[in-house]
């Protein structure tokens, strides 16, 4: 799986006259994977990890900072806090996910900003699991131009991480997008990635669920909702 990830990178950069990639490096697992492969495949040149934190944990950038050393990944860290404040202080009164949302999409902004200044494109870091419950931000994090694991479960993203050596204790971090101190991503969907796959991988092979109805009819739930995120915008036709 790695060597052909690392062969269809290639051929996306090469094909868009790009020069390299630009990505959101959180300390996550998935965005560990993705800057791995994509510096497999580029070279150290072509390979721009942002640090963009937004009131967020200080662990993360130090997870990032610690995964780029290791690993030979140029970053550069773009705080927008005060641009997210700012934001806020024009914008009416809203809940906590409404408020939170603007942080992956202030991130997606940053990308794009280096992405046209250096020719790169933006290498997003979702990975099926998420595309597929919709657990993404909608031109947030959900939006990019290539997608190196859009197509591998949660779960075979972390077999994929020990095959490129990312560290454990990465490997062991709880899943977060980081809209909140204590914020999980298991504890938002209500089911964990296993149970997810799961079901998910039992829906595409037509095969019957050994989970609770419950857990299932979550997932279907999550899906049918979030079904407007994966396509293009509905467009009248007379």
């Amino acid at each position: 799986m790695e060597k052909r990830i690392i062969l269809w990178l290639r051929r996306q950069v090469r094909a868009a006259h790009a020069k390299g990639v630009v990505l959101g490096l959180s300390g996550g697992l998935d965005s560990c994977v993705t800057a791995v492969l994509a510096k497999k495949a580029l070279g150290a040149k072509h390979v721009l990890a942002l640090l963009l934190p937004c009131h967020s944990q200080k662990r993360d950038s130090l997870d990032a900072k610690r995964v780029a050393l290791e690993f030979g990944i140029a970053t550069k860290t773009v705080d927008l806090s005060k641009a997210y404040d700012a934001l806020l202080k024009v914008l009416p009164a809203a809940d906590r996910i409404t408020q939170a949302n603007i942080r992956p999409r202030l991130r997606m902004i940053a990308l794009y900003y280096f992405a046209r200044k250096m020719n790169y494109l933006v290498c997003g870091t979702s990975n099926k699991s998420e595309v597929v419950a919709g657990y993404f931000t909608k031109f947030g994090d959900g939006a990019s131009d290539i997608l190196p694991i859009g197509s591998l479960l949660k779960t075979q993203v972390r077999r994929l991480a020990v095959e490129l050596g990312i560290p454990q204790w990465i490997i062991d971090k709880a899943p977060t997008a980081g809209l909140w101190p204590g914020q999980t991503d298991e504890g938002e969907m209500g089911i964990t990635y296993a149970e997810l796959d799961e079901v998910i991988t039992r829906f595409e092979k037509k095969q019957p669920q050994r989970l609770s109805k419950e857990k299932v009819d979550r997932v279907r739930k999550l899906i049918r909702c979030s079904e407007h995120k994966r396509r293009k915008a509905a467009c009248f036709i007379p």
